[in-house]
């Protein structure tokens, strides 16, 4: 089963209307928090120990809680695991036909992988469980008991299709608030590690304004059954007296890249950002097959998968002449993946950003010891580190843009507010943008070899805008020399490098012939932001010893020399307040604003093509430029 585009399609072109769904739940721990039927938060305190549907308004309450009561699944019990599995499947129940043909294949045209699910290990016993559960509390409300002879082929096939087809709903934040089961239109779409489309989510209360939402767009795809699938009917023929809801989160598909008539559209289902082997072993688990996209099956790998699993080597008293390092690579990924989630794991629960910050860094910077060698001088260790775009760096720089914000905020909060504790929370925040701006840098060098990482970019880009332009308006500068009123100066509005201001400026932010060129616009916001990062990237990352091995956060032509470290650049010292200084911090300063102000502008661009012009996270980003600005 598969769609394919009825029609030629752009870049950023909406391909379906907004999609009601079959079926949907909350997820346990949002259900005292978030309305159950739209998903939108809730206005009012939850009771502590609640459990069951609350809703935002009359209307959700009028329309959701008849089926909530209908489907049984008041009857679960409260320690059930796969909860929200388990009512999305019993609300689904109740809108199947009476009779439905190949019932362990396909229900409502949706593949249940009935026989596939209950035949693995790792499913076979959480299905049937679920199943009888299911079972029981049907039998419940009708006042009846489950007999152990009883039947739960219908429970098992209908559980089947919720965890085959069932999307994670997401709100602006990235949040996972529950999941929703949607009709062919959606479900058919197949995933690629190299996709040409994604999809959004429309969370909204009833009758209220909705982002991004445009019920005039049309289904610009159709669907394509092969012909192994035998006794499969089609999307009507199933879809027959099953509409949906009226009400629930909705989705939309939109293009990422040109799409030609009669060529297959997909999404991802997975992180594109994980190397070739993470994506395979979580498809499999979590969707029972073998991705075999161009991406995955193409010999040798890309640059971005080979890039993602890079370590660097490096022993002084060992030869790596000859030495093939992919006998090692697999062992040093493991140890410092598995180095790494401890740290963030610790981070999460205990709540101590230094001690994340020094461990993690430690390792970027230090590497690790992982292999016992034989040389000439009898053993040594081999010492691996991190290649910038490994994708265990990659987190690793989120997660201390994160800690570093973090460490700003609670130091302010803890501390005295002298002029020294707001220096030190200005550092910390500096470094913070530091990784933020080293994160959109890396994203993007990989996203110029795999255009569909578009959709990580997005948020790499507008965080770091949002870093640096909150290092541009800190009144700390004013320690450091600057006048007070310095900031008017600062804020500019135009760019005379590049177009990508003028774009912003006329609020089309990306009409159809600057879709058609868009790698144009890329190209010189690139080469406006970096022509401008070396005016300030010295001053934004001193102190870190590791950001300080990097000469420029957009050019990393130094990779091809890896042991390189940068250069030292003549900079004013932070605890320097002399007056001849302020001309230099004021020109650090405003160069920070205007990369800030192209990399936020930028990922406007970008969530225009993957959300819309007047999506969530569109919206949040151009109201962020304009207060700024205003």
């Amino acid at each position: 089963m598969e769609m394919r585009a009825k029609q030629d399609i752009e870049i950023g072109d909406d391909i379906t209307p907004p999609l009601l769904p079959l079926s949907f739940s909350l997820h346990d721990s949002f259900l005292s928090s978030h309305c159950s039927s739209c998903f939108s938060p809730l206005s009012f305190p939850p009771s502590p120990h609640h459990y069951g549907s609350l809703y935002c308004s009359a209307p959700c309450s009028s329309s959701h809680s008849p089926i909530s009561s209908s489907s049984a699944e008041s009857f679960l019990p409260l320690t059930c695991p796969l909860s929200s599995d388990l009512r999305t499947a019993l609300r689904l129940l109740l809108s199947l036909p009476s009779t439905c043909p190949h019932l362990h294949r396909f229900t409502n045209g949706l593949l249940t992988n009935y026989l596939k699910l209950t035949s693995s290990p790792e499913f076979a016993a959480q299905i049937r469980q679920g199943a009888i559960a299911m079972a029981a509390a049907r039998k419940l409300r009708k006042g009846l008991s489950l007999d152990q002879s009883d039947d739960v082929l219908l429970e098992e096939a209908v559980l089947c299709l919720v965890v085959t087809n069932a999307v994670e709903v997401q709100d602006e934040s990235g949040r996972s608030l529950g999941i929703a089961v949607y009709d062919p239109s959606f479900s058919w779409i197949n995933h690629s590690c190299s996709p040409n489309a994604c999809y959004r989510f429309i969370v909204s209360p009833p009758n209220a304004t909705s982002f991004g939402e445009d019920s005039a767009s049309a289904l610009r795809i159709v669907p394509s059954v092969s012909e192994e699938n035998f006794g499969v009917c089609s999307c009507s023929e199933y879809n027959k007296g099953t509409e949906g809801y009226k009400y629930g989160p909705k989705i939309m598909v939109r293009s990422i890249k040109r799409i030609k008539k009669g060529e297959e559209v997909c999404v991802s289902y997975t992180d594109l950002l994980q190397p070739k082997a993470m994506r395979q072993s979580y498809l499999w688990f979590n969707h029972q097959f073998t991705c075999s996209c161009s991406r995955c099956t193409v010999f040798p790998s890309t640059f971005v998968d080979h890039a993602l699993e890079e370590i660097l080597a490096s022993n002084p008293s060992f030869s790596s002449a000859g030495l093939d390092l992919n006998l090692y690579r697999d062992e040093a990924n493991k140890k410092l993946s598995h180095y790494v989630d401890e740290t963030n794991t610790e981070f999460l629960s205990v709540g101590d950003p230094e001690s994340c910050c020094k461990k993690l860094e430690s390792v970027l910077e230090g590497g690790f010891h992982v292999e016992q060698l034989e040389s000439e001088d009898g053993k040594s260790r081999l010492n691996c580190k991190f290649h910038p775009f490994n994708h265990i760096a990659l987190n690793s720089y989120m997660t201390l843009a994160s800690a570093y914000r973090i460490r700003s905020s609670d130091f302010l909060a803890f501390q005295s507010k002298t002029d020294e504790s707001q220096l030190k929370a200005f550092e910390m925040s500096r470094i913070s943008a530091g990784y933020s701006l080293l994160l959109a840098g890396a994203t993007h060098y990989l996203f110029c070899s795999e255009s569909s990482l578009i959709v990580s970019a997005v948020n790499f880009w507008k965080q770091a805008g949002e870093s640096l332009l909150t290092i541009a308006g800190s009144s700390v500068w004013n320690l450091l020399g600057l006048p007070k009123s310095e900031l008017s100066t600062v804020v500019k509005y135009k760019c005379s490098e590049c177009s990508l201001m003028d774009i912003f400026g006329a609020k089309s932010i990306l009409n159809q012939a600057e879709r058609t060129n868009f790698e144009n616009i890329s190209s010189d916001f690139l080469a406006c932001v970096r022509s401008a990062s070396p005016k300030f990237w010295r001053f934004l990352i001193h102190g870190c010893h590791y950001l300080e091995t990097f000469k420029d956060p957009f050019d990393f032509r130094w990779l091809a020399h890896a042991h390189c470290v940068a250069e030292d650049v003549d900079f004013i010292k932070e605890d320097s307040n002399c007056e001849h200084h302020a001309e230099w911090y004021t020109n650090a300063r405003t160069h920070i604003y205007k990369v800030g102000m192209h990399c936020l502008v930028y990922g406007v661009i970008l969530a225009h093509i993957c959300y819309g012009q007047n999506s969530h996270l569109t919206t949040h980003v151009l109201n962020h430029v304009e207060n700024f600005v205003h």
